[in-house]
C-alpha cells in the first residue's frame, strides 16, 4: 500500500486531479480517510453521518467484511478474466439475479455502471423492435456518458447539447406538487391525477408515431430530481400503453434498486414487469464498479444468430461479480429489504413532522429509505427556495451547516435528498434529523407567512 501522510492527501489531490460535476476553481472536497457502517471520517478524524450512502450507492453500509473478504478471495483466485469468458462468479451472479429480479427477467448483460447499462438497454430495445425513438421524462437522469445524457431530461443534458444520440423525446413526470395539469384543480384524486399523465404520455406516443418508438425508459422512482413516487395506477398504465403500442418498457433501477424503496426493486411495489431493467449502485453497494441490464429471453434471442456489437474490457469483471454476490447475500442474511421498509416508515414520520414545524418545508416525499424535502419560499405559491436548475445562497449555507455539524447528504436545487444506508438505525436517523432541523432554519428565514 502506498504510504502517504494524511496532510498530503488534499493538496496532492487538488494539484493533479480534474473534478467531475465541478467548476475546477471552486472545488472543495472532503479529504476522506476511512468509513464504517453509516459513518465516514476525514483526515482530521471528524466523523460524518452518511445520509446519502456516499453517492446513493452504499446500500449495505461501509466496510462490511463479508463483501471485502469475498473480493480479496476472488483477487487471489482469479483477479481478471476477459468479458468473453465464463467464470464461477459470473455463473453464480446470473443465478442470484434471476431469483430476485421480476419474473421473466432472466438474461443479464454486465456493464461498468448505470450510464452504460442504460445505453446498452437502448441499443437492445432498438435492435429488438427495429424502431429508434426512446421516450424519457423531463425530470429523469440516466447517466453522464453521451448516450445516457441524451436520454436524461434534466438540465445536466443541456450543457452537452447537441448530443450525439438522436431520437430521444421527453414527456412530463407525474409530479403532483408542481403539476402542470392541475394548478386550478389540485384536489383531484390520485387515480385521476395519474390517469391525466398517462393520457399525456399516450398523446405524445400518438404524435411521435408508435411505429417509430422502441421504448419508454423511466426511473421507476425518480431519484436526484426529487424522489417522485408514481401515483396509484401509473406504472401499470405505462405497462399497458407499452403493450398496446408494441413499445418496450425500460425500468431504470440504478438508484431505486436493491432495497432502496423497501422492495428488491421499485417496480415490485406495483407488480409491474418491465421488458428491460437496468441496475448498478446497490448491485455491489459500490464496493466495486458494476452495472447490469436484465432482459426477457426473447430480447436476448435477437442476437442468437446476429453479433451483438458492443462490450468493454472490464465487463463482467470477476472481482466486481464477487462483490455483487456477497452484497446480495448480505442483504438476504441481514434482512435489509425488510429493514428498509420498516425504517422507511420511521423516516416518513420524521419527514412529516418537518412540514408542520418549518415554513420553508413545502412538501416531503419518501418510499422506503428514499426521501426528499422540498424547500420553498412560500407554501401558498410554492415558490422554490432555489431556482430551477440552480442553487441559492441559502441552500449553500444549509449544506455547509450540515457538513460543519457532521452530516453528509446531497442537495439538488431546492431539494434535500435523504438516501441513507439500509442498515441505519432509528437512533442514527434521529441524530441526523436533529441537525437537519437546525439547518432548515436557514431557509425558514426567507420563507413568507412565517408565524
Amino acid at each position: 500500500m502506498i504510504d502517504l501522510p494524511d496532510d498530503e492527501i488534499l493538496p496532492l489531490s487538488m494539484e493533479h486531479n480534474f473534478w467531475t460535476w465541478s467548476a475546477q476553481s471552486k472545488v472543495s472536497p472532503i479529504a476522506i480517510k476511512r468509513a464504517k457502517g453509516v459513518y465516514f471520517w476525514d483526515v482530521q478524524d471528524k466523523r460524518y453521518l452518511d445520509l446519502n450512502s456516499m453517492t446513493m450507492c452504499v446500500n449495505i453500509g461501509h466496510g462490511d467484511e463479508r463483501v471485502i473478504n469475498a473480493m480479496v478471495d476472488q483477487v487471489r483466485e482469479l483477479p481478471y478474466a476477459g468479458p468473453g469468458m465464463a467464470t464461477k462468479p459470473r455463473a453464480m451472479l446470473g443465478k442470484l439475479l434471476s431469483e430476485i429480479c421480476p419474473s421473466g427477467l432472466t438474461k443479464f448483460l454486465y456493464t461498468l455502471g448505470g450510464a452504460d447499462a442504460n445505453e446498452n438497454a437502448i441499443k437492445l430495445a432498438r435492435a429488438y423492435t427495429g424502431k429508434h425513438k426512446i421516450l424519457t421524462r423531463y425530470r429523469s437522469y440516466h447517466g453522464a456518458s453521451y448516450g445516457a445524457i441524451a436520454a436524461t431530461g434534466d438540465p445536466r443534458r443541456v450543457a452537452w447539447e447537441p448530443t450525439v444520440m438522436p431520437g430521444v423525446v421527453h414527456f412530463l413526470d407525474p409530479y403532483r406538487y408542481r403539476s402542470t395539469f392541475h394548478r386550478t384543480n389540485p384536489d383531484i384524486s390520485e387515480e385521476q391525477f395519474g390517469q391525466d399523465y398517462l393520457n399525456h404520455l399516450e398523446e405524445i406516443i400518438q404524435y411521435e408515431g408508435p411505429e417509430t418508438i422502441a421504448a419508454v425508459m423511466m426511473e421507476s422512482v425518480t431519484g436526484t430530481n426529487g424522489i417522485f413516487v408514481p401515483p396509484a395506477g401509473y406504472m401499470q398504465g405505462v405497462r399497458q400503453l407499452c403493450d398496446k403500442y408494441h413499445i418496450l418498457m425500460i425500468a431504470d433501477e440504478v438508484m431505486s434498486g436493491f432495497g432502496r424503496t423497501g422492495e428488491w426493486f421499485a417496480v415490485d411495489h406495483w407488480q409491474v414487469i418491465p421488458d428491460i431493467m437496468t441496475m448498478a449502485k446497490g448491485l455491489t453497494s459500490a464496493y466495486a464498479p458494476l452495472g447490469a441490464v436484465a432482459m426477457k429471453p426473447e430480447i436476448a434471442a435477437t442476437f442468437n444468430e446476429r453479433v451483438f456489437q458492443g462490450g468493454l474490457t472490464y465487463n463482467a469483471h470477476p472481482v466486481s461479480m464477487a462483490a455483487a454476490i456477497a452484497n446480495i447475500q448480505v442483504m438476504q442474511q441481514d434482512h435489509l429489504i425488510e429493514k428498509s421498509k420498516k425504517t422507511g416508515l420511521v423516516m416518513a414520520e420524521m419527514l412529516a413532522e418537518l412540514v408542520e414545524r418549518h415554513p420553508s418545508v413545502g412538501e416531503v416525499r419518501s418510499i422506503g429509505l428514499f426521501g426528499a424535502i422540498e424547500l420553498v419560499k412560500d407554501k401558498l405559491t410554492r415558490e422554490p427556495a432555489a431556482p430551477f436548475g440552480k442553487s441559492s445562497p441559502e441552500l449553500i449555507a444549509l449544506k455547509q451547516y450540515l457538513l460543519d455539524h457532521g452530516v453528509y447528504l446531497y442537495t439538488h436545487w431546492n431539494i434535500i435528498l435523504l438516501i441513507p444506508p439500509l442498515i441505519i438505525t432509528e437512533s442514527e436517523l434521529a441524530e441526523g434529523f436533529e441537525v437537519i432541523e437546525k439547518a432548515i432554519t436557514i431557509t425558514d428565514k426567507i420563507a413568507k407567512n412565517r408565524e
